[in-house]
Parts: C-alpha cells; sequence; structure tokens
C-alpha cells in the first residue's frame, strides 16, 4: 500500500516523502506517533493512503460547496470492501471520526462537525457488473450516475440513477433518489434488491428486505452505514428515441409559464409517465442583462419529437428562443447542463447551499413573488449571481406504487430548491446567503398552507429537522430512532443530514 505522504504527528507535520508502508526506511526516517503506519498492513495492496501535504489530497477531500465543508486530517481510498471494514475498525480503534466521499453535490452544513478524521473515498470502488441473466446489476459504493448509465446503456439495459451524472449513483439513493425514470420504476432506493454494508462497528454485512435495517436504508441511509456495492435491478431499453424543447422566457413570463405548466403537463397530479417538466431561473446577461431568465424544458420519452398537445402551450406564450432536440436518453444530462464537464459538477471552491422543498403544483402568485425576491437578490454585481433555482417535475406513478422504506414523500409532485452559488467571504456573506435561501422557500412554503415543510434530503441546507427531512408522522421518527440506537448507538454516522438525538 502506497501513502502519499508520512506521518510526523496526527497534527500533520509533514516529514516524509511518497513511499510503500512496508518500505525499509520507513522505521528509520519517519515518525511513529500517529500510528497510521498499522493500518498499512490490514488493507488491500490498492488501497491509498493521503495526507494533507500531499499533492493529491486537496483535489481528493474537495466538496462541491465549501461552505461548512468538512476536514478530514486524511484520505484513504480503499481497494476492495474489505477495505471499507477495515477503516472502520481502525478509526474505532483510535477513537478517530470518519465520513465517506463518492461524488458531488452532499453539501449539508452539518458535515462541517468533522473538524478531523478519516475520509473514506470510494472512487476505486467503482465497478459496474451485470449479473448473468440480466435482471440485476452489482454497483459498487464510488460508482457515478455516468458510469452506471453508461456501462447499462451499452448492454440494452437501464435503470433509474441520479440526474446529474457526476453524483455517485448510491449517494442519492440512500436518500430515496429521484431520476428520469422514476414514473415507471419508482426511485432509485426502489430498485435495490440487496446491499453490502459497513456497519458503525466495522462489520461488513450483506442484508436485503429481510433485515430490519433495509427500511432504513432506503430513505434514510446515511444515518446507518456505508453501502460498499449494491445488487440493483435492471431493465431492458424499451425506447432509444427521447425529444426536448428547450424554451427561454423573460421574467414578465412567470405567471403564465407555471400556469401552462399546471394545465398541460402537471394536470393534477396525472403527469405523463413518459414526460418531465424542468426548469431553472438564472442569469444570462447575453439574454437579459437586468433580471433572471426562465428556461423551461419539456422532456419526453419514446418520440423524435416533443407531442404538440405539451409543447404548443408554451409557443403561443411568446417564448425568447425555442430550440428543439433529439437523441438517446445518454444526452438528458447535457441538455439540462448537467453532464460531467458541465459548470455545476466542477469543484471551484464555491459556497452552493440548497433550500428545497416538495411542492404538489405551482403556485402562480407564489411564483412570482419567489421570482421576484429572487431577482432583487441575485442581478447585477450581487455576490449571489451566479445562484439558480431549480424546478424539477417528475412524473411520479412509479414512486407512490412502493411504500416499505424510509423515504416519506412519495405522493409530491414537484422537487423545488434555490441553489445559493457565492465565493466564501466571511461569516457574514454566509448569514446573508442562508436569509435568502430560506426567505426563498418560507414564500413557498407559506403558499402550500401545510404545516409541516417537506424537504429532500440530498438537497438539504442542514438547518432542517428530522421531521422535515424523513416525514413527520410519529411512527416514522420512533422507528428510526430505534433502528439507530441499534446499528449506530454512538452515533459514528451523524454527519449527513443526522435524525433526532439518540
Amino acid at each position: 500500500m502506497e501513502v502519499a505522504a508520512a506521518i510526523a504527528a496526527w497534527a500533520w507535520t509533514s516529514a516524509c516523502q511518497s513511499f510503500s508502508l512496508h518500505h525499509p526506511w520507513w522505521h528509520g526516517l519517519c515518525p511513529r506517533s500517529v500510528e497510521l503506519h498499522d493500518l498499512g498492513p490490514r488493507l488491500s495492496a490498492g488501497a491509498r493512503v493521503y495526507l494533507p501535504n500531499s499533492t493529491e489530497f486537496p483535489v481528493l477531500s474537495a466538496r462541491w460547496s465549501a461552505l461548512k465543508a468538512p476536514s478530514p486530517s486524511a484520505v484513504v481510498l480503499p481497494g476492495t470492501e474489505e477495505d471499507v471494514a477495515e477503516i472502520v475498525k481502525y478509526a474505532n480503534e483510535k477513537h478517530l471520526p470518519f465520513l465517506t466521499y463518492n461524488g458531488a453535490h452532499g453539501a449539508l452544513t452539518s458535515l462541517g462537525q468533522m473538524s478531523h478524521g478519516i475520509e473514506i473515498n470510494l472512487a476505486q470502488l467503482n465497478e459496474v457488473e451485470i449479473a448473468e441473466e440480466g435482471r440485476t446489476a452489482t454497483v459498487g459504493g464510488g460508482a457515478l450516475s455516468k458510469t452506471v448509465i453508461d456501462k447499462l446503456w451499452q448492454s440494452g439495459k437501464q435503470t433509474v440513477t441520479g440526474t446529474c451524472e457526476c453524483v455517485s449513483y448510491l449517494g442519492p439513493g440512500l436518500g430515496g433518489g429521484h431520476g428520469w425514470l422514476q414514473g415507471y420504476h419508482g426511485l432509485i432506493a426502489d430498485q435495490f434488491v440487496s446491499m453490502n454494508v459497513v456497519l458503525a462497528d466495522g462489520s461488513l454485512e450483506k442484508i436485503d428486505a429481510s433485515s430490519d435495517l433495509w427500511w432504513a436504508m432506503n430513505g434514510a441511509g446515511h444515518n446507518f452505514g456505508i453501502v460498499t456495492s449494491v445488487e440493483t435491478t435492471i431493465y431492458d431499453i424499451e425506447h432509444h428515441d427521447w425529444a426536448i424543447e428547450t424554451l427561454i422566457f423573460s421574467g414578465d413570463k412567470v405567471e403564465a409559464v407555471y400556469q401552462a405548466a399546471n394545465d398541460h403537463i402537471l394536470k393534477n397530479g396525472t403527469q405523463p409517465s413518459d414526460v418531465i417538466n424542468w426548469s431553472y431561473w438564472l442569469n444570462v446577461p447575453q439574454i437579459d442583462p437586468h433580471n433572471p431568465v426562465i428556461i423551461f424544458y419539456i422532456i419526453q420519452e419514446g418520440v423524435k419529437t416533443v407531442n404538440p398537445a405539451y409543447k404548443e402551450p408554451f409557443y403561443g406564450l411568446g417564448p425568447l428562443s425555442a430550440e428543439p432536440s433529439r437523441g438517446s436518453y445518454t444526452d438528458l444530462a447535457a441538455w439540462t447542463g448537467i453532464d460531467i464537464a458541465a459548470m455545476p459538477c466542477q469543484k471551484l471552491g464555491h459556497a452552493n447551499p440548497r433550500f428545497p422543498i416538495y411542492l404538489e403544483s405551482y403556485n402562480i402568485e407564489a411564483q412570482r413573488r419567489v421570482y421576484d425576491v429572487f431577482a432583487d437578490a441575485v442581478r447585477g454585481s450581487s455576490p449571489f449571481n451566479n445562484s439558480m433555482f431549480q424546478f424539477e417535475g417528475y412524473p411520479t406513478q412509479g414512486v407512490g406504487t412502493r411504500s416499505e422504506s424510509a423515504f416519506a414523500f412519495r405522493n409530491s409532485h414537484l422537487l423545488v430548491a434555490p441553489l445559493i452559488n457565492y465565493l466564501p467571504d466571511g461569516s457574514k456573506r454566509d448569514r446573508e446567503a442562508a436569509d435568502l435561501g430560506h426567505h426563498l422557500r418560507d414564500i413557498l412554503h407559506k403558499a402550500t398552507g401545510q404545516e409541516q415543510l417537506h424537504a429532500y434530503v440530498n438537497y438539504a441546507y442542514g438547518s432542517e429537522t428530522s421531521e422535515q427531512l424523513y416525514g413527520e408522522e410519529k411512527w416514522r421518527q420512533d422507528k428510526l430512532l430505534h433502528l439507530k440506537r441499534k446499528y449506530d448507538p454512538e452515533g459514528k454516522f451523524s454527519y449527513y443530514a443526522p435524525i433526532a438525538q439518540i
């Protein structure tokens, strides 16, 4: 096993250069007070350890959002699933916290509570193996959505994955996981057949629906273990053709655009399984130098052009531009600006907090109010002028047919979230961003008339309650708490959207 830099003390004073932990010089030249060298013989030959003075450390430990990011003292890349178990056992023996990394976009402020310890980076566990019978695939814990999509597509298969190519497959799935195909098949978590999971005590277990832990892992899984691989259901590709209409509107069309979406796509919760509505508000100075524009997508499966019944009502509103495209499922991320090469997939040192809320439909008056507040806050030279508002309108038929999981919000039709992007510049700016994000979400929540806010855990800011993330029903909270006390009584997994205190 190779080390990117050796250790002088747990305080990470640097002394040594890159070499093998089994190199005969280790004992003669390098201080041993940290005892990290004890980890080496316990791991496979493919495992890697990086310390802060290595060139790789800043890249491997970087987060997509720099706001209250965790601060690991070492990065370990396991080479096998068994390595993950050994790392957790080692961390427990040394009384060190640990946190798993496996992609991008996890931005909760609760992650910042990890101020030292071991980052377990699953990047090397990225295999995707299709079973011989072609009905399931085994996906490694570090595989990105793009990896899963491409491997399956090449074999004439597909499954529900996250929409953004740079997120991991499992990260979203442990929180439920929305995707383009959910109208047919349900959430990412609904595809899981079994999983290998490292528990808080370092044991590596294979679990399935016969385990009491299965319910929690499918919706609140970040609180209970590290999934090193999962067996998931896959499907034959039914339709190779997909089409999209990309329409851009000026801000004065907010009411008309979202009324059309309610009337012609959402249709009181009966949005067809083959149609998706998706939109952004963001500044595009070349189009409108004064206000954010509305970029509205209508996506349809199984066609070469979007059905006129869906697109013509929007054409009638007078868009600033309209562009039809045709292609396949593998084009969707690029069409919507979330492919692996796109700006939202880059780790640039920006803060990227989001403030999610589930909605049943677009409240037209609230859409206008929230647009005006957003536009005032992000126009011109505002430090938040690269922010955007996301509106994700997936079909939900497949989601509503499943119920045996910790994911609570199966009847919601829209996932909405302002994303406040800015360069960090002290606590005052952080507070301003948080105030803006909460205010925008509060406008939308008040318009629902519901007492409880419902928020998507994978987009959460970090201020949300356990009830807001996992459902307010008492039986849900009691069940989560019971399982937490059983499987993680010391709260080892408590950095990412923690459930109620144990």
